[in-house]
């Protein structure tokens, strides 16, 4: 299944088994955006991103681990 930017919850879990260590309060969300584009199935316009679609994604990595 193709990843897109509004896919928070299948982004984040798909980021904590590509970054197990990290800790997502500590993440620069330049390092998010392309961490994000290198998913293996993310499949859409690295463009259509914004700072709303990233802080959702790290929430849902911070719920997720904690």
């Amino acid at each position: 299944m193709p990843l897109r930017w509004t896919d928070s919850l299948d982004i984040a879990l798909a980021l904590i088994d590509a970054h197990p260590d990290v800790d997502p309060k500590t993440i620069r969300f330049t390092d998010l955006h392309r961490w994000v584009r290198e998913l293996p199935d993310f499949q859409d316009d690295p463009n259509r991103s914004n700072e709303k679609i990233l802080e959702a994604i790290q929430m849902q990595w911070l719920d997720e681990v904690d």
